[in-house]
């Protein structure tokens, strides 16, 4: 998978995944038992897990006649899949109106929009240094 799949990923699959983000690996019976409260049917979960590996987000190992899943994307992809599909789908791409929109919708505190700035403040330092060295390297 490249960096620049989308996951849309169901409620009940971004469970599952990071059941298994937690733990690195787990049996079916495993994850039926971390969703805890949740009432999933344990064939309800077997059949997500094959759904899930037929999509290739997990895969599994056979260990002790049981198969053991393991994540193959990770959480970082998944996030970063779901904000880009978030920001393209309700914004058409702009990422300023989403933003705009969050802090016009959200509760923002003074420590949050200070730390919005600082991650500006770093984001346009890389990308200067970027454009430097990309000009350095066409001369």
């Amino acid at each position: 998978m490249t960096a620049r799949t989308r996951f849309r990923l169901g409620d009940l699959q971004l469970k599952i995944l990071r059941i298994l983000w937690e733990k690195g690996t787990a049996s079916v019976a495993e994850v039926h038992a971390s969703l805890g409260k949740e009432k999933f049917a344990y064939t309800t979960i077997a059949t997500m897990l094959r759904k899930m590996e037929n999509r290739g987000l997990v895969s599994h190992q056979l260990e002790n006649r049981r198969f053991v899943y393991f994540p193959l994307v990770s959480e970082s992809q998944v996030v970063r899949s779901a904000a880009s599909d978030f920001v393209e789908r309700l914004f058409s791409g702009s990422l300023a109106a989403a933003v705009c929109h969050l802090l016009d919708s959200c509760d923002v505190t003074p420590e949050e929009l200070e730390e919005l700035e600082k991650l500006i403040g770093q984001r346009k330092q890389t990308l200067q240094e970027d454009t430097k060295r990309e000009k350095r390297k066409a001369n």
